[in-house]
């Protein structure tokens, strides 16, 4: 296991961070898992107050005295955001008692993804005003944000100087936040990338398209090593359900140095894939088409379904697209279906796409009964 810096908070972070989404079934389940991350040298578990159980089981793994030694753990926790101080002073101190601990060393506002968001976290009296008083108190050492917002409002967060770090989506196959890594790491701010083998495009089990395309490395290798190759990048989150799940993803955990020219290769052959495939029908991801007056989020759905189309990527595609109008902020937009053939986005796109027809085929080719999500806000 190799540790970077997470920003200005100067902790040495391992550059796998354990996320505790999954492990929702039992305490046991959930000693098992941290006892075995912290084996492979694991030495940052995060947390939410909305993940089930998860930070009652992740304290009483601390806290009952089964071998788990706190100090040189890095413990993270996430807490939605609020509109006022009251609310997210109250919503501290829940989250320490779930934990069973006098302080966390990181807490994060989860979810900054919309503009109202962003009024609370600047507001004087808004929500970080109880942030700061728990720092204060030595309640919180750290404080960052965790977003799946649109590209201008991580933009916008990062630079209110609140924060000391990030926790973003950023992978091979979806790159629209690179600005967002460029100016967090201007800012000193430690970058954490949130699921990056799930969201990242269910690489755990890729099509075999896909798996052709990337060897003789897999998939999911390619993914951490374009993410680990970049030195902004301080920990990228595995969430397994068992500790068996850790055993795969960890054996890159110290091949943190720059691409080979084999693995370089393999992700230009990736590029060349969908450019050959797609050919004028490629969405280029330039978002010059939003906003649209449906509230379509029109880039979303044509990246799905390039992935589809290039890489048979269609159970992912499917994922991600049944997750339009079914989860609020944390996924926004309506689905492609909903165009009215307007024609609005039309002289906005450099590529000249037929945009009203390919997002009909994205929806034949990707919509589905509704998906639930693991846990609710």
């Amino acid at each position: 296991m190799q540790y970077r810096r997470f920003g200005r908070t100067n902790r040495q972070l391992s550059v796998f961070s354990l996320g505790t989404m999954r492990y929702l079934t039992s305490v046991a389940v959930a000693q098992q898992v941290i006892r075995a991350a912290i084996a492979h040298g694991i030495n940052h578990i995060e947390t939410a107050q909305g993940y089930g159980n998860s930070e009652q089981y992740l304290g009483q793994a601390i806290t009952q005295g089964i071998g788990i030694d706190r100090d040189p753990l890095c413990i993270t926790t996430k807490i939605t955001p609020t509109a006022t101080a009251k609310q997210m002073a109250v919503k501290i101190e829940r989250s320490l008692s779930n934990l069973g601990l006098p302080f966390v060393d990181c807490l994060a506002i989860h979810g900054v993804n919309t503009q109202q968001h962003l009024d609370w976290i600047v507001a004087p009296e808004g929500c970080m005003a109880a942030v700061r008083e728990a720092v204060a108190q030595g309640k919180v050492r750290h404080v960052g944000f965790s977003t799946h917002a649109p590209l201008d409002i991580i933009l916008a967060a990062i630079a209110t100087d609140q924060f000391e770090f990030v926790n973003l989506h950023y992978y091979t196959f979806f790159q629209r936040n690179e600005a967002a890594i460029a100016l967090a790491h201007a800012k000193d701010m430690g970058i954490f990338i949130i699921s990056p083998a799930d969201k990242g495009g269910m690489l755990y089990t890729p099509p075999e398209r896909l798996r052709q395309t990337c060897e003789p490395f897999s998939p999911l290798h390619l993914n951490y090593r374009f993410l680990l190759s970049d030195r902004r990048i301080t920990t990228l989150s595995v969430g397994p359900a068992t500790a068996d799940e850790l055993t795969d993803p960890l054996q890159v955990a110290d091949q943190t140095g720059p691409l080979s020219p084999q693995e370089q290769a393999a992700l230009d052959r990736l590029h060349q894939q969908e450019t050959q495939t797609l050919g004028n029908e490629r969405c280029a991801q330039c978002y010059q088409c939003l906003p649209c007056p449906e509230s379509i989020n029109i880039p979303e759905v044509l990246r799905l379904r390039n992935l589809a189309i290039a890489h048979d990527m269609q159970a992912f595609g499917q994922y991600r697209y049944r997750m339009f109008e079914n989860a609020g902020h944390w996924f926004p937009g309506r689905k492609g279906d909903r165009c009215t053939e307007c024609g609005d986005c039309l002289p906005r796109c450099p590529e000249h796409l037929d945009i009203p027809r390919l997002l009909q085929d994205a929806h034949a080719r990707l919509n589905g009964p509704k998906r639930r999500r693991l846990w609710e806000d």
